[in-house]
């Protein structure tokens, strides 16, 4: 065996992982590991990004991050804020670039690679994964196993699916125009489609500087220069930044279904991250779930345990998201007025508690109570007899 573990990408999943394989307890010894990931310039490779996440207290990122806040605020559509403590919590914004470099130090003893992985071959001893370099010819590398976070070629059969879709402004306003103790949440003034939700969403750097966007949860994605518009009017007739300069751009598109994510390839071969279902279906956030697989992964390997990533959700709040987002896609639940309401009755620590699949089943019929019961349970009675489709 070249390596006991493979490890194909370097985004979050990928990168996590590999730090929590090569910290194990003093008592034990941490695996070989061979991290590849695409070159530049390949189109494999994602552009730069930012991450959201919350936690409580000190967490193993915090010398990292862009920014991090203690209040939160929704904007109903009327315009009311509805400003929220976090209590315990805190929400969190990393880049991934300063992620990778603060890992780098961590990851020394990694073999990385710069290639396009072209097979992955699964046999009884290990696996064999083929790789390609810029201008060089193809060759191989076996391992024990291979954790691969490559999103899938394509997507898995569902019986909900909505598309979460957005662009964001880095700004810079000539006057102060940001409260920078408080994330702009969810600001629904925006212009709504007519099946989903739109919002917009500001986290604010200092009181000149912040990373504005809009986003839509809906069935399909928008052309470019509608972003743009939708972010003027937003920036302009909204948030009335006066004059502004755009520092950098950042856009994505998240899938939001029920579909069921096979997070095992094969007998040696097991899917992570997005590709292994870490994107909580109902809010297209994925972090936090990607840093509990890894720890969980890695605490397995090191113990010699079979390391199959375990469920980022449990069923239960992937069923309640499938009920949300029927809801929404059919226009039976309207999106402002859903999330208002629940951030207007509901302590946003629990709210976000529950967003993580951290409340008990108590708590989650608490929440439930704040919602349009009638649609909610006819959208219940729904959802199981839909079929799945590609």
């Amino acid at each position: 065996m070249d390596s006991d573990v493979v490890i194909i990408g370097a985004g979050a999943a990928g990168l996590s992982l590999a730090w929590r394989l090569l910290s194990p307890p003093a008592d034990l010894t941490a695996p070989t590991v061979v991290l590849i990931d695409a070159p530049p310039g390949s189109g494999l490779r994602p552009p730069e990004r930012t991450w959201c996440y919350w936690e409580q207290g000190e967490g193993d990122y915090d010398s990292w991050l862009s920014a991090s806040w203690r209040q939160v605020r929704v904007r109903a559509p009327d315009g009311r804020p509805l400003l929220r403590d976090l209590g315990s919590l805190r929400y969190k914004m990393l880049g991934s670039t300063a992620f990778a470099r603060g890992l780098e130090p961590r990851l020394a003893t990694a073999h990385r690679i710069e290639a396009v992985v072209e097979g992955i071959v699964d046999h009884a001893e290990g696996v064999c994964v083929a790789y390609r370099a810029a201008g060089r010819p193809l060759r191989h590398i076996s391992a024990r196993r291979v954790f691969d976070s490559r999103p899938p070629t394509s997507a898995p059969p569902a019986r909900v699916a909505l598309l979460q879709h957005f662009k964001g402004w880095f700004v810079r306003t000539e006057r102060p125009a940001f409260t920078p103790d408080t994330v702009e949440l969810m600001d629904f003034r925006t212009p709504q489609p007519e099946h989903g939700l739109s919002f917009g969403y500001v986290l604010p750097l200092s009181t000149h500087e912040a990373l504005v966007e809009y986003t839509e949860f809906s069935a399909a994605a928008l052309a470019d220069h509608a972003y743009d518009a939708a972010l003027c009017h937003y920036t302009e007739s909204l948030l009335r930044l006066g004059t502004f300069h755009v520092r950098a751009t950042e856009q994505g598109r998240i899938p939001m279904t029920d579909a069921h994510h096979a997070r095992r390839a094969g007998r040696n071969v097991f899917r992570i991250g997005s590709a292994g279902g870490a994107v909580r279906p109902s809010t297209g956030y994925a972090f936090a779930a990607i840093q509990r697989q890894a720890a969980a992964i890695a605490n397995a390997l090191h113990r010699g345990l079979e390391p199959v990533p375990p469920p980022a959700h449990s069923p239960r709040s992937l069923a309640m998201d499938a009920i949300l987002l029927r809801g929404l896609g059919t226009g039976r639940i309207a999106g402002p007025e859903f999330f208002t309401s629940l951030f207007d009755r509901v302590p946003a620590e629990r709210l976000l508690r529950f967003l993580d699949g951290d409340t008990s089943r108590s708590e989650e019929l608490r929440i439930g109570l704040h919602t349009p019961v009638l649609a909610m349970l006819r959208t219940a009675v729904e959802v199981p007899f839909l079929a799945r489709r590609a």
